[in-house]
């Protein structure tokens, strides 16, 4: 039997009684109230609940205030939303003021029941080991896979070894994770390529209360079009020439889990339909087959490509993207952060010399300055493979400028790097400077070319003529 106690806030008596019922026999201790002044009255005696839950309309307010408040007031009660059906802006708005999750009306009670469970291991008692225990259900509940949880000492040792770096960029990356972690919303992550995405997402699952489920990543744009309702969705024997057995989709595979689609922005526009009805919807229906299937899926996206310039050619729906992008987390550039390079190279040659068998390797002075003074348009990508390839090269214990075998280049205040003129004409040297700096103030003001205009100190016409000059999209 558990102490855990839930807050149920609904105007209707009969689906109050029904989510009362529902909660009760998973094991919790339930507490209603009609409207919002009696939901706070509850929480102010500290209720010392486990997990809320709160319908959109109230008859003396709306439940986004108490999701505001509890957001503020009580950052470690998870508390989900309940929705018309079809209102996903509804839900959108809940999600991006700090709702946990939400469940559609009519209420689907295996849906309440999943979401239940993945917020009740957020507020799972510590044992003396810091060790999660969550209750037993009456129904049913197998025990937990331990792993560390968002905001715990063990959550934070796992960040500073997972992302190394002691910048401001990277402290702010490891605070929004830790946050992300336990909330349930879609989140989209941004950034080039190289910057470790993948491995953000990764960790925001590993943190949050689906840990002990699968992770499931994919490429979007590495699965031929032609075979991707059926690599995500899956189809039934039969279905079309070749489906000689049943198959699973990847949104089955990952029941329970975190769904990771990287460069979403590959996806073609029918794809993004069937994938926007998913998420709404939270079903997939198989390929040949008849029946919807029930999916329990955090979705995590990313993408290298701007995505906002995407929606506005029409390239990428309105409504996918803001379906995904409830939160965004941007991850920095490695010339964002170039007091990290020095620890970033010292973890990689440790990291390469155990798995290669051999002592780990170090830099001479002038190698270390080249990697710091490196543009590095592959990020810590690029930095790991120019590591290893030094590694191969250096036949001594100490790497050198030429085992790193990487052009010499200049770089600017600003981080701008430029190839001295050699056999170019001065202005093609000038020009090539211009197009760097309008290219990094875009990115800089997320491709919002009225603030780089600004950040720049020319005028909008100005810009829009430059653009046009060095073709920059």
């Amino acid at each position: 039997m558990s102490d855990l106690r839930a807050l149920v806030v609904d105007d209707e008596p009969d689906l109050r009684e029904l989510l009362d019922m529902t909660l009760t026999r998973m094991g919790l201790e339930v507490d209603t109230a009609e409207d919002l002044s009696a939901a706070r009255r509850l929480l102010s005696e500290g209720g010392n609940y486990a997990f809320c839950l709160t319908d959109m309309r109230l008859p003396d307010g709306n439940g986004l205030s108490l999701i505001k408040e509890v957001a503020r007031d009580h950052p470690e009660l998870p508390i989900a939303m309940i929705t018309a059906y079809g209102k996903v802006d509804d839900a959108v708005t809940a999600l991006k003021y700090g709702a946990f999750d939400f469940v559609s009306k009519p209420v689907d009670l295996e849906v309440l029941r999943n979401m239940v469970r993945t917020a009740l291991k957020l507020r799972s008692e510590e044992d003396e080991n810091g060790e999660a225990r969550l209750p037993r259900e009456r129904e049913r509940e197998p025990a937990p896979v331990q792993s560390a949880t968002a905001g715990t000492p063990r959550a934070e040792n796992l960040l500073q070894q997972r992302l190394v770096g002691r910048s401001q960029a990277m402290d702010q990356v490891r605070r929004t994770i830790n946050k992300l972690a336990r909330s349930q919303a879609p989140v989209l992550i941004s950034g080039e390529s190289g910057t470790g995405k993948e491995l953000a997402a990764q960790l925001i699952h590993d943190l949050g209360p689906r840990a002990d489920r699968p992770f499931v990543a994919v490429n979007c744009g590495a699965i031929p079009s032609e075979l991707m309702e059926s690599e995500f969705f899956g189809h039934m024997k039969g279905s079309f020439t070749g489906a000689d057995a049943d198959k699973e989709g990847l949104f089955q595979s990952a029941t329970g889990g975190t769904l990771f689609l990287d460069e979403v922005a590959d996806l073609p526009l029918n794809m993004q339909v069937k994938l926007l009805r998913v998420i709404q919807e939270k079903t997939v229906r198989p390929i040949g087959g008849r029946q919807e299937i029930k999916i329990d899926v955090r979705i995590l996206s990313a993408s290298h490509k701007t995505l906002k310039p995407l929606v506005e050619s029409g390239d990428f729906r309105n409504d996918l993207y803001y379906r995904l992008n409830v939160i965004e987390l941007p991850m920095p550039s490695l010339r964002e952060r170039r007091g990290d390079i020095r620890l970033l190279a010292e973890h990689f040659l440790k990291v390469i010399g155990e798995q290669w068998g051999e002592p780990p390797r170090k830099l001479n002075t002038a190698a270390m300055d080249t990697l710091q003074n490196h543009r590095f348009s592959g990020n810590v990508r690029e930095l790991v493979n120019i590591l290893q390839r030094a590694v191969t090269m250096c036949e001594g214990d100490e790497i050198t400028v030429e085992d790193l075998d990487i052009e010499q280049s200049v770089l600017d205040e600003d981080n701008i790097e430029v190839s001295p003129p050699e056999d170019r004409s001065l202005d093609d040297y000038m020009e090539d400077i211009e197009r760097r700096i309008l290219e990094k103030a875009l990115v800089e003001a997320k491709y919002n070319k009225t603030e780089a205009a600004r950040q720049l100190g020319i005028s909008f016409r100005s810009l829009r003529y430059k653009l046009k000059k060095y073709d920059i999209d």
